[in-house]
């Protein structure tokens, strides 16, 4: 069998190596595992304190995507397992997971994640945590928690909250999908380049004065891929949120959750792009709307290692009630695209039961056995 993800480690000229990582399950486009995330943090771990690794690149199989995301079908089994919890595989999955993110923001090295294709859910925590990011013209993003009754973890609560404006909040409570253009916006990208260029990018980085110090090789990184964004010919596709910011803006304008899902919902537009988002939060969870909106808020003077805690906190409680299940069931298991909610409307849902998903699980759980803090900021 091949293993999940594969390592490599490529000579440099001047006699450092470059650490290739290749996530590399292409029939579930990557999607992340539990011991991906192990092997992963395990790599790491290794390449940070050996002087001869200058730099690393991440990238997906295949021509599809860069990671679509974590395994959900795994999540929805320890939930119908383990009803109301403690869901065993899935809290640990989500404690590693976040760890690994936690990891890669917190990177001594530079780190380039090469996001072609499906970047969704987990796959944009690695690729956000990343210190240089590409994108290309077949990148499509999108966090859809909101389909699934989960929310935008993977730090979600952190880039999602650094966007212009209103972005994140759109963004997260619609699951609209972006492109190269957006991301670059949205600040989720540094960099564009054609998937062409991926070659040269490798071939390019083989010929560097790599360095020992670690900030002389972010440095010479960022100017490398300056340099070959500045001598590409041809564009990012046309974006979709830095043209839609205005009405974006006024639909999110109220910190009244209520009013936000209402102007939404409630949206008339001939813009295909802006009806997808609308018919996206119309037939997500209820129930998660509420969840997505208030975590932003709370999380909005949290430190990096705060949101961790926090969304693993959240992760915990939310996977452990029945909606989750069920909106897992309806997309993916049984595909009938149709979830019985438990609530019609945002302003059924009992405050105190939406209170509850933000207070620490009472039973056992590994949070906060598995604390993301403890690691280097």
């Amino acid at each position: 069998m091949t293993a999940p993800v594969l390592f490599e480690e490529i000579p440099a000229d001047n006699g450092k190596l470059i650490g290739l990582v290749t996530l590399n399950v292409e029939k579930t486009l990557n999607s992340l595992t539990l011991e991906m995330c192990n092997l992963l943090l395990e790599k790491l771990e290794v390449w940070e304190h050996r002087e001869d690794i200058a730099c690393l690149l991440i990238k997906g199989a295949g021509p599809k995507a860069f990671c679509a995301g974590g395994d959900v079908q795994a999540l929805y089994q320890s939930a119908i397992d383990q009803p109301g919890g403690p869901c065993e595989y899935a809290e640990e999955f989500f404690a590693r997971e976040y760890r690994l993110d936690y990891r890669l923001h917190t990177y001594i090295k530079p780190i380039i994640a090469w996001g072609h294709g499906i970047v969704m859910g987990g796959g944009l925590g690695v690729m956000a945590g990343c210190s240089h990011r590409v994108v290309t013209e077949k990148t499509r993003i999108a966090m859809p928690e909101v389909t699934i009754a989960l929310f935008p973890d993977v730090g979600g609560s952190w880039f999602l909250n650094h966007m212009p404006e209103k972005a994140g909040t759109f963004l997260a409570l619609t699951g609209a999908s972006i492109n190269a253009a957006d991301t670059l916006f949205t600040g989720l990208a540094d960099y564009f380049l054609p998937n062409e260029e991926f070659d040269r990018v490798i071939a390019a980085l083989k010929t560097q004065p790599w360095a020992s110090t670690s900030q002389h090789n972010h440095d010479l990184l960022s100017e490398l891929l300056t340099m070959i964004e500045g001598n590409i010919d041809g564009e990012a596709p046309e974006g979709n949120v830095e043209k839609h910011l205005a009405t974006i803006n006024e639909l999110c304008t109220s910190d009244d959750v209520l009013e936000v899902y209402q102007a939404i919902t409630s949206l008339e537009s001939d813009d295909e792009w802006l009806t997808r988002a609308r018919d996206g939060l119309s037939g997500g969870s209820p129930l998660s709307a509420l969840i997505i909106f208030k975590q932003l808020q709370v999380s909005a003077g949290m430190t990096l290692a705060e949101v961790f805690q926090s969304e693993l906190q959240l992760a915990t409680n939310v996977v452990r009630y029945p909606e989750f299940a069920e909106g897992v069931r309806a997309l993916l298991i049984d595909k009938d695209r149709n979830p019985r909610w438990q609530f019609k409307q945002p302003q059924d849902v009992p405050a105190d039961l939406l209170e509850g998903f933000f207070t620490a699980p009472t039973t056992g759980s590994n949070w906060p056995d598995n604390p993301i803090a403890d690691l280097p900021a």
